[in-house]
């Protein structure tokens, strides 16, 4: 058998490629690798992983011309929302090469960014189905949205034209309502932005009772780098953490899984600060509904009670003439009453009087003298007992008319 030269069976592999296989093909395939030149030319590696086990079952190197690629990406980024780098999958249009000394590669013509849509989609939709099984999903949402949302701690890049744009809406609003922020730094763009937010969530958590709310924003920031907010381990920390979490990261087609468990979702930095404003505004329309609602009821129990007032006024005269009137009525049967019993009992004891006077004259001296009595004395003194007498003692008898004076010659005492 003749040899060839290893030169010449690799262009032999060359010709048979170029006349053997079509001249584009469209694969699915995930970034690998994924690195570019001073030149701006793409190099990667196209591989394959085999579902159940993870192991690479394919790999091809890949190339991107400068020319394709200044197209190629930002076309890829603003479809997607997701950087152009290593891990994710896309469904790419190539044609097959093969050099006689750098072998088989794969160079890029097109992308289909829906596929990687798709993909992205059904990740995020895993994500969301393993929080939902470990019943978390919703935690944040059910939270209640405090009523005066005042203390406000900041997740962002202090560099961030959201940031500023936020603080700014804030700070003017039309009410003067007074909000106190303050920022948590993190990195809202690159590899790095899940740990970055993690950590801040952490030193927010270190103080919750200093704070009403979160606010996650970003915003100048380009939409390629919105993978970062698509990770279970940042959407699990957001679902569970204990203070409601307001999202704006700036990207309106398609929310992240962030997005999702958060507790309030909004389109930008701007839009977040309006929505903490008007839930000011309505905390401050119900207290004004409240006042006015006091003041009116205020109002009216005063007029009741000044009707009542004019209602007591106006019984008072009335009520007080029949009071006078059946008081004096009373006085005049009272002053009547006592008159009679005065007069009656003043009879009485004057009829007593009389009787006494007239028993007194009956009994007097004289009125007994009068009537065939008399007294007789013994030295000026009232004789009661002939047995106080002697024989021989000179007694007077006084008669109703004179006296007579006579001696004692003998005495009867009890009849003898």
């Amino acid at each position: 058998m003749e040899a060839i030269s290893l030169y010449d069976l690799n262009a032999l592999v060359r010709r048979s490629i170029e006349q053997c296989l079509p001249d584009e093909f469209w694969v699915q395939a995930e970034l690998s690798d994924v690195r570019t030149n001073s030149t701006g030319h793409c190099y990667l590696e196209f591989i394959q992983k085999d579902p159940r086990s993870n192991s690479l079952i394919a790999k091809a190197r890949g190339t991107i011309w400068a020319n394709v690629y200044r197209l190629l990406k930002p076309y890829f980024e603003e479809a997607t929302g997701q950087a152009f780098v290593s891990g994710i999958k896309v469904l790419v249009q190539v044609t097959v090469n093969f050099h006689e000394l750098y072998g088989y590669s794969l160079t890029v013509q097109d992308i289909d960014p829906t596929y990687t849509l798709g993909d992205m989609a059904r990740r995020r939709r895993e994500i969301l189905k393993q929080l939902e099984e470990e019943g978390v999903l919703t935690l944040n949402k059910e939270l209640d949205m405090p009523r005066l949302p005042q203390r406000i701690a900041i997740i962002s890049s202090p560099t961030a034209a959201g940031y500023g744009d936020f603080c700014h809406q804030l700070q003017n609003n039309s009410r003067g309502f007074y909000f106190y922020t303050e920022l948590f730094p993190a990195l809202m763009q690159g590899d790095r932005v899940e740990d970055s937010i993690l950590a801040a969530l952490d030193k927010v958590n270190a103080r919750l009772p200093e704070f009403d709310v979160v606010v996650i924003i970003r915003g100048g920031g380009a939409t390629s780098d919105l993978s970062g907010f698509d990770t279970y381990l940042l959407a699990a920390a957001c679902a569970q953490f204990p203070l409601p979490i307001i999202t704006g990261i700036g990207h309106e087609r398609d929310d992240t899984v962030l997005d999702s468990v958060a507790h309030t979702r909004v389109k930008t930095p701007t839009a977040a600060a309006e929505y903490l404003i008007d839930c000011m505004n309505d905390a401050a329309d119900e207290l004004e509904l409240l006042a006015t609602r006091l003041q009116e009821g205020a109002r009216n129990l005063l007029s009741l009670e000044h009707r009542k007032l004019v209602n007591y006024k106006n019984r008072i005269p009335s009520a007080a003439y029949r009071r006078i009137s059946g008081a004096k009525l009373a006085l005049l049967t009272a002053k009547k009453d006592i008159s009679q019993a005065v007069s009656s009992s003043l009879s009485r004891h004057r009829h007593r009087l009389e009787l006494l006077q007239q028993r007194l004259t009956d009994a007097a001296p004289e009125k007994q003298l009068a009537r065939g009595y008399s007294i007789t004395f013994k030295d000026g003194k009232v004789v009661k007992d002939a047995a106080l007498l002697n024989e021989g003692d000179e007694i007077t008898t006084r008669l109703h008319q004179g006296e007579l004076t006579s001696i004692v010659n003998r005495q009867i005492v009890n009849g003898k």
